[in-house]
């Protein structure tokens, strides 16, 4: 895969524009996934998503292509959903219901899976509660917390995306698991 990304990056920096639409395929996605993940909000992860390729693009050349592409555009939308996070208060949450439309809400939208509408209903508010006690974590524990245990990412990459030394990483992800613990055993 790597070589794949590296060839395609030499084809950017060459004037290949339409090389860098086969990046955006190879991690749209995965950046999205991220993207959603921090901000909660489909619309304003599709922003997000587009600007951390923009501006992987425009500092294509500050790419050290010995490192995975993957960790610096993850690093990428981060950084900008945590922008985004800081600029704005939530305006929405999942429970909120769809404009325009009677008792659906962002949340019924979400793919659903094989389970009985009982286990899916059970599922999708203990996926909202933990979501949401995710979410008021502070951004810094939230970041490590999401990249950790929902996008599946080592210590290491963690440590890039968010440059900070692996164990700071380490520390804000033991102090979002307990500040997680504590908040859910008091509900």
């Amino acid at each position: 895969m790597e070589a794949i990304v590296k060839r395609i990056i030499l084809e950017i920096k060459q004037g290949d524009e339409q090389a860098f639409a086969e990046l955006v395929e190879l991690y749209k996605d995965k950046v999205y996934q991220v993207a959603y993940r921090m901000v909660g909000n489909a619309h304003e992860a599709q922003d997000v998503a587009q600007e951390a390729f923009l501006r992987a693009y425009t500092n294509l050349d500050r790419f050290d292509t010995n490192r995975k592409f993957s960790t610096w555009i993850f690093r990428i939308a981060t950084n900008v959903a945590i922008d985004r996070l800081r600029k704005k208060k939530p305006d929405f949450y999942l429970q909120d219901q769809v404009q325009g439309s009677q008792d659906l809400t962002y949340e019924s939208q979400l793919a659903a899976s094989d389970d009985l509408p009982e286990e899916q209903i059970v599922t999708a508010e203990m996926q909202e509660w933990v979501q949401g006690e995710i979410n008021r974590l502070p951004v810094k524990y939230r970041t490590a917390i999401i990249l950790k245990y929902l996008e599946d990412l080592s210590l290491k990459e963690i440590s890039e995306i968010m440059d900070l030394p692996v164990s700071t990483v380490k520390t804000r992800i033991h102090r979002g698991r307990e500040a997680l613990r504590k908040r859910m055993r008091h509900l």
